[in-house]
């Protein structure tokens, strides 16, 4: 077991502590590493012993006195930022009792404390300015993929098995047989040239709620070469609340977090952070996970268009909040919102009265609209663009009808808040019933 060169201390990212410890624990890869366990206790001694005398070279790398190597090592007292199993990360000693965080996904076993994770994404936060970079957390199921159980398929889908593409090179494919796993997933899609062209301007992270194992092997179908996640997959094995996602296990600012997930209970503490996608449904099961009485896309053996599906349109709202953040927000990073501002943009300029909306309905929908830059009123008056209702027989709707104002189903705010952009209004006119 070798000693690294540089301590996580004075590691300048997450990717470069994630090397120290592959390096310092002699382990592999992510998915090997969580097979392996350190076997006894004479190797933790032994890894604790050079520890030790590595901390202290380090601390009298000047000096060639050994009165003055003894004293460092008299006075040195190790911190503890956190902990491999129940050994120091830093100095090798054995503590006592768990604490800190667990960052499992990036070696079993690792936990840090909470000094050393506000350490290393302040670290990371002057990297950021100088690689431009932001982070970016992706789901896996139903925003970047859809899978389903090989058992699932019905009778119109059984098709796709001869047409599975071969795992053999699975860059040039989007519809997988995984044998081993009893499943078959099909790649949104678009999603290559998105991973492509996000990666240059975010560090990407996989974070889903289904296991280790899945997000491991979806990640290889993703990303086939290690260019993009490398050992940021996150499973739900890793989180630190049962049903729920959270950033206490990234390295990285919260303010610089952007989060594409297909379920918004999921990040009940970080909304402010989540663009909501619009789920991809290409399996027939998917479709009736969700309750929907339709046929899927594979049913229709039809998919979504590259041009106008949802990756294509969220990739362009990312170039613009990454465009935001660093050339024209002036705030402290800590205190950037850039999606916030990017939100604001969406509906500025729509001044929206609201008409026979269901009681229960209505306050989401006005918040909704809010968030997208509209101004709400409760009353008519000249300035009002937009009468959003669900019946074209009301007051109102017929005040927006002889004013030659829009009169709008809620989908329109609804479609609007999904793709980060005003829909056309003719799309989602309101016609009165015959």
């Amino acid at each position: 077991m070798s000693v690294a060169a540089d301590s996580p201390i004075h590691s300048s990212s997450s990717d470069d502590f994630v090397a120290y410890l592959d390096d310092a624990l002699a382990a592999s890869s992510p998915d090997a590493s969580s097979d392996k366990e350190v076997e006894n206790q004479d190797e933790l001694e032994s890894v604790r012993i050079k520890r030790c005398k590595f901390e202290s070279a380090e601390e009298t790398e000047e000096s060639t006195s050994e009165g003055i190597v003894k004293q460092n090592l008299e006075e040195y007292v190790c911190t503890h930022p956190g902990s491999f199993g129940d050994m120091c990360i830093r100095c090798g000693q054995k503590l006592d009792g768990e604490s800190g965080v667990t960052f499992g996904y990036i070696h079993k076993g690792l936990r840090l404390h909470d000094e050393e994770i506000s350490r290393l994404r302040n670290t990371d936060v002057k990297n950021l300015l100088i690689r431009k970079k932001l982070y970016l957390i992706l789901d896996l199921d139903h925003t970047l993929l859809n899978s389903t159980h090989l058992a699932h398929l019905n009778s119109e889908e059984l098709h796709l098995i001869s047409q599975a593409d071969s795992l053999g090179d699975v860059s040039k494919g989007s519809l997988f047989k995984l044998d081993k796993m009893h499943m078959m997933t099909k790649l949104r899609p678009f999603v290559r040239t998105f991973l492509k062209e996000a990666s240059e301007m975010f560090e990407m992270y996989i974070y889903t709620m289904g296991d280790r194992p899945y997000a491991l092997e979806m990640a290889k179908l993703l990303d086939p070469l290690g260019e993009y996640f490398n050992a940021k997959v996150i499973s739900r094995d890793d989180g630190t609340q049962k049903h729920q996602k959270g950033l206490d296990i990234v390295l990285g600012q919260e303010s610089a977090v952007v989060i594409l997930d297909d379920t918004e209970h999921a990040w009940v503490k970080h909304r402010d952070n989540l663009i909501l996608m619009e789920r991809y449904h290409f399996f027939g099961s998917s479709c009736r996970q969700f309750g929907f009485n339709c046929k899927s896309l594979a049913e229709l053996k039809s998919d979504e268009d590259e041009a106008e599906g949802a990756l294509t349109k969220i990739l362009k709202v990312l170039k613009q909040v990454h465009y935001k953040f660093f050339d024209e927000l002036k705030e402290d990073i800590a205190e950037r919102d850039v999606l916030k501002s990017v939100r604001r943009e969406v509906l500025s300029g729509c001044v929206v009265v609201f008409s026979r909306i269901f009681h229960g309905a209505l306050p989401p929908l006005r918040k909704m609209a809010e968030q997208l830059g509209a101004t709400c009123l409760m009353e008519l008056d000249p300035s009002v663009t937009h009468v959003v209702a669900t019946d074209a027989g009301t007051e109102k709707a017929r005040w927006a009808v002889k004013e030659k104002k829009f009169l709008v189903h809620p989908r329109w705010i609804e479609a609007a808040n999904y793709f980060w952009e005003k829909q056309p209004e003719e799309n989602f006119v309101l016609k009165k019933k015959q």
